[in-house]
């Protein structure tokens, strides 16, 4: 039934493998201390993307302080419904360069996945977006499109876009391209997300640093108080010990701990955290790391008794936790571990909602129909343990949108690590899936 529309794209396809480089190349970095300017460059690609793929009104969106995202369009028949297709392009920066084993931001290919910075998160997003757009040439429904500039930093300027944008981003049906499949080949729908809170945590001992052998054994070093409040976070086996907070069990298959261990490359001996499934350790239950830690640099350490120390603690919330009161707890359990009478003040951070996704509905109907003939299969349904704020934003704004969350990369991708990657076959597979999801909306509104 569909076999031009897949000849039609596998014949794009060197072209878009092209177009995917060309984005990768592009360092867009939003995270704080990297050039903006770059990230600049990449909306620029992007948009240039778009106007070539056939939509109209493309252009960047601007908000003071914020990194531009990108806007494009394209009509479709006056009764269709309107789809807003989403994914964002500024990525992560790249880490350690000596952990990778080709140039972070030079695409490499072996054995059929693209290695780089973004190559998965979400360069690929734009690029089934762009070949899906091509692919359909004459849009069957309305479409838009939205792509991101700060995603990797929270959306944090997203309610200021929200505000002076929202017109233009309405839609019945919102498709994130920034979600991935269960493993190569095997295509998932994504029905929960985790949310985020997070706080910095300064503690003070004295008012400067003292000798630490006149008196050592005296007072309490900042470093010490820290690792003893960081420490009370974790039971024993490494659940989250903070009170409060939501814990459930993912429904559906386990995944093993071989399963992770590729992506995650544990030292020998290191052991999982928590207990129960998998699953859910990874989508439903909290988890807290410690992201950095701030105090007096090895290489700049003397016998002193250090005064103050600081840390950053990130934490990810179960579906249905209230983002606020997740705070409030986090924020408690940290005054209250404070020991030898330090004094400790916490920074409230980014919060952002955790999400269950309704999966029924024509929209649904339709990306299964698509993926059973982009993948030869049906989806499974899995959870994500990241956040993704755009989704809770969006729904929150458009209440009676149907929110639909796909992608192309897997488990094995090492999102946001050393060595990210893409599977090449994945791409083709996500973009016949969307262009049927697509047709098939369609058609079920003209038969509506």
């Amino acid at each position: 039934m569909y076999e031009d529309l897949r000849a039609t794209i596998h014949d794009d396809l060197p072209l878009l493998r092209r177009e995917l480089d060309r984005l990768i190349r592009i360092p867009s970095v939003s995270a704080p201390g990297h050039d903006p300017e770059l990230v600049r460059a990449s909306a620029d690609a992007v948009a240039r993307l778009l106007t070539e793929a056939g939509l109209g009104d493309v252009q960047l969106l601007e908000v003071e302080g914020a990194h531009p995202a990108v806007y494009g369009r394209a009509e479709g028949p006056p009764d269709a419904p309107t789809v807003l297709l989403y994914a964002h392009h500024d990525v992560q920066p790249p880490g350690p360069v000596d952990q990778w084993t080709s140039d972070p931001f030079e695409p490499v290919e072996r054995d059929g996945r693209l290695f780089a910075r973004g190559a998965a998160d979400d360069k690929a997003g734009i690029v089934m977006h762009v070949g899906t757009i091509r692919a359909l040439r004459n849009a069957p429904v309305n479409l838009k499109v939205f792509i991101e500039g700060e995603e990797e930093i929270g959306s944090v300027h997203l309610v200021d876009f929200l505000d002076r944008y929202g017109d233009l981003l309405e839609a019945d049906v919102i498709v994130v391209g920034d979600a991935g499949n269960w493993a190569p080949g095997t295509p998932a729908l994504t029905t929960s997300l985790r949310g985020l809170v997070d706080c910095t945590v300064t503690v003070r001992t004295l008012r400067h640093a003292v000798h630490s052998g006149m008196l050592g054994g005296a007072y309490p070093d900042a470093i010490a108080v820290l690792s003893r409040i960081i420490a009370s976070l974790y039971d024993d086996d490494g659940t989250v010990a903070i009170e409060g907070l939501l814990s459930d069990d993912a429904p559906g298959p386990d995944i093993g701990v071989a399963d992770i261990e590729e992506q995650a490359d544990p030292l020998p001996g290191v052991r999982t955290l928590g207990s129960g499934k998998m699953t859910s350790r990874l989508w439903r239950q909290p988890a807290l790391s410690v992201v950095a830690i701030e105090a007096v640099p090895l290489d700049g350490a003397i016998n002193q008794i250090v005064p103050e120390a600081r840390a950053k603690l990130s934490l990810r919330t179960a579906p249905g936790q209230d983002p606020a009161e997740a705070m409030d707890a986090l924020v408690a359990h940290v005054e209250a571990a404070v020991p030898w009478g330090a004094h400790v003040e916490v920074t409230r951070g980014a919060q952002g909602d955790a999400f269950d996704i309704e999966t029924s509905g024509p929209a649904y109907d339709a990306i299964r129909r698509g993926m059973e003939e982009g993948y030869g299969m049906p989806p499974l349904e899995m959870g994500v343990g990241g956040s993704i704020p755009f989704v809770g934003a969006f729904a929150d704004r458009y209440p009676g949108a149907e929110v639909v969350l796909i992608g192309v990369g897997d488990m094995t991708s090492r999102i946001h690590g050393p060595d990210e990657s893409l599977e090449l076959a994945d791409l083709e597979r996500a973009i016949v899936a969307q262009s049927v999801a697509l047709l098939e909306l369609a058609s079920h509104a003209e038969r509506s």
